[in-house]
């Protein structure tokens, strides 16, 4: 084994072979800006690090054929059928839960739980304020297909309703419109996501059944390929003590998804305000020749960005 004190005879505090990192990213924005913000990190500790665009089933792939060393977005229980396989055969590792707060379910403006909409079984007895209507996201969604799904059953006499399927901006619009008159709309809705800071939002309870428990509850974890954590200890150290709160990544999206930052200036504006979290991050992690990570992020970032 190379030590992590010296490595091929020059002196590294981090083995040459890991000195170089390959995240996988999924095109969703949560996935994109956390991971910018890890690798930005990372280059700030002397790291060589690349970012592959794949789908799910092809992270998975790669990361056993260690084409890819990481992902930060492994949303379990979503992706228990496509990564199963390969956590029972030990290709694929799990290092940490980043996110333990997830959510994905059925919300309203807090304004209309106010008014008493607070449970699915509730959801009927304002159908005439709804206008019969719940809204969704792209057509296929899994979210949407469980709402087609109780709508066909008439489950929580839901049998009136309509489902739309929009966009996720889409629907989103149309929450911001119904807002400025209070008026009532019923959606899908998930955190993270920058909705959760645009808007005042209850998530419905009495969903177990549909949703899955704890309001369609889910963990979002940090994944590598085998071995990866063993050999590379100071990289392994640094995401094993990444973790977020549903909240913070929320707010971390924002500057992407609002403001049409791109992930890499997204995620510096974000550790530049989230200083205290980062750094908790960096406890004990150094940079690739053994030298404070914290001082060397703040180096780091008070360059221009290239």
């Amino acid at each position: 084994m190379v030590s992590t004190t010296l490595a091929s005879g020059i002196g590294y505090a981090v083995p040459k072979s890991c000195q170089k990192i390959t995240f996988a990213e999924v095109a969703w924005p949560g996935v994109m800006v956390k991971t910018a913000v890890a690798s930005t990190i990372m280059e700030s500790l002397g790291y060589k690090v690349a970012t592959q665009s794949l789908s799910v089933p092809v992270v998975m792939a790669s990361l056993k054929n260690k084409d890819v060393d990481i992902f930060v977005g492994n949303w379990m229980p979503a992706a228990e059928k496509v990564i199963r396989p390969y956590l029972n055969d030990g290709s694929i590792e799990t290092i940490q839960t980043n996110i333990p707060d997830a959510k994905y379910t059925m919300v309203v403006p807090t304004y209309l739980a106010n008014k008493g909409l607070k449970d699915f079984k509730d959801i009927a007895k304002f159908g005439k304020e709804l206008d019969y209507k719940i809204h969704g996201i792209e057509p296929g969604n899994s979210g949407n297909a469980i709402i087609l799904k109780m709508i066909k059953e008439n489950k929580f006499g839901l049998g009136k309703f309509k489902l739309i399927e929009s966009s996720t901006n889409g629907m989103l619009a149309q929450v911001t419109r119904m807002k400025r008159g209070k008026k009532a709309i019923v959606f899908l809705g998930w955190t993270p996501h920058p909705m959760n800071a645009d808007h005042k939002l209850t998530y419905l309870s009495g969903g177990d059944d549909t949703f899955g428990p704890n309001y369609g509850g889910a963990t979002v974890h940090t994944i590598s390929r085998k071995g990866f954590v063993s050999a590379c200890q100071n990289a392994g150290s640094f995401l094993k003590n990444m973790k977020l709160t549903s909240k913070d990544q929320s707010a971390m999206m924002v500057p992407l998804v609002n403001d049409g930052l791109e992930p890499k200036e997204a995620a510096r504006s974000w550790i530049k305000t989230n200083l205290a979290i980062v750094n908790k991050w960096l406890s004990n992690v150094k940079t690739i020749d053994n030298k404070s990570g914290k001082e060397a992020l703040a180096a780091y970032l008070k360059k221009s960005p290239s």
